[in-house]
């Protein structure tokens, strides 16, 4: 249990709570939380769970929680394999999103599952790009990926660092912290950097500007994910899903759709 203490601590301090806060949300006494900060008392298992809820700690991290507390995981590592029932309806959301482009990926962005004109779209990758297991955000941002094709290249990097800068904030993951860094090393673009109320406003809406033959598409993207899971990895599949952000984008899209 010795870890515990500081590890609840700096989720604590990383959510910018106080003792008194975190007491308060938790309906628990703040000397006790003291105590339990401290290493001086040990909480329940009940205990440890209604702190990460309240902390909104990621379930990979509950479960480190728990341990640190000396007590079993509460939340399920199976795989994606064992998560068939869940996965059969990630591919059917993403097969009807069709001729829309749409993915899931894990935590670190890596690809779990595409439809085909997602698929199509990365089409002139480098290969080493897209070797399993293929991140998206590198396969999209590296020089040798779609960045040579995204015509709005400074914008996109920017509000994918904000959104990777937001979701390492959350999760306090060391891979995403890591893919942050990378991907802030790769060229940017030519276009004009946004200013401050373009970036607020690209947190609602960033289109992603691509070239394609015979044009440019304009896509909008929207996340879901399970609100609900009790598994780890499912937990964190995340779902993708660019929409047309005019028509011109749409008539492209649905033109690449009919077969050859």
């Amino acid at each position: 249990m010795t870890n515990f203490g500081p590890m609840l601590r700096e989720w604590r301090q990383r959510r910018r709570l106080s003792q008194l806060d975190l007491a308060m949300e938790a309906e628990v006494s703040q000397r006790h939380l003291s105590f339990v900060e401290s290493g001086k008392a040990r909480p329940s298992r009940e205990m440890v769970l209604r702190l990460a809820e309240h902390l909104t700690v990621p379930l990979r991290a509950r479960n480190a929680l728990l341990v640190a507390a000396g007590h079993a995981p509460a939340y399920g590592e199976s795989g994606l394999v064992a998560l068939e029932p869940a996965m059969a309806a990630v591919r059917a959301i993403l097969a009807a999103h069709e001729p829309w482009p749409a993915l899931a990926v894990d935590r670190h962005w890596n690809l779990v599952v595409a439809n085909g004109m997602a698929l199509r779209l990365m089409d002139g990758v480098s290969p080493a790009l897209l070797a399993p297991p293929a991140n998206v955000l590198r396969a999209s941002l590296h020089p040798d990926g779609l960045a040579p094709r995204i015509a709005n290249l400074r914008a996109w990097k920017t509000h994918v660092l904000d959104r990777l800068r937001r979701d390492a904030a959350v999760s306090a993951d060391a891979g995403l912290i890591a893919l942050m860094e990378e991907i802030a090393r790769y060229p940017g673009g030519s276009d004009a950097p946004p200013n401050r109320a373009a970036r607020e406003a690209g947190m609602i809406a960033t289109p992603l500007r691509l070239r394609v033959p015979g044009g440019e598409l304009a896509l909008i993207s929207t996340t879901t994910v399970f609100g609900t899971a009790t598994e780890v990895q499912l937990a964190e599949l995340t779902l993708e899903t660019f929409f047309p952000a005019d028509g011109e984008t749409a008539a492209a899209l649905r033109a690449m759709a009919i077969p050859a």
